[in-house]
């Protein structure tokens, strides 16, 4: 196996600006801030208006669940996803703007498929 087929990097946001006026994602989530967030994909939810995963991070020595908002299914697609490129099991790391309120919410900025 090549290169691409061990790691896919995707980049979720073609242009955050426009996509966060339009969504009014900016009120949920800080556009200012990133976390990174390394784990395995529990669930992958291909429903409008947005695709959502569900992970567990390991936090020292605790699992912690978090939800990470992609963009709307015909947008992922459009950008060469389908609907098995994550699935249950995967390893990932995720870089996300955080929700607002401190939940455990980001909104996806780059998905990167651990080997």
């Amino acid at each position: 196996m090549g290169w691409p087929s061990r790691s896919i990097i995707v980049t979720v946001l073609f242009v955050s600006v426009p996509l966060f006026a339009h969504h009014s994602l900016e009120a949920e989530f800080d556009p200012t801030q990133t976390v990174t967030l390394q784990g395995t994909v529990t669930k992958v939810d291909w429903s409008n208006p947005h695709v959502h995963m569900l992970m567990k991070v390991m936090n020292g020595a605790q699992t912690v669940s978090w939800e990470v908002e992609l963009g709307s299914p015909n947008a992922q697609l459009l950008e060469g996803w389908k609907i098995d490129t994550l699935k249950p099991g995967d390893r990932v790391v995720v870089s996300a703007y955080p929700a607002r309120d401190g939940s455990k919410i980001g909104f996806a900025r780059k998905i990167t498929k651990a080997r």
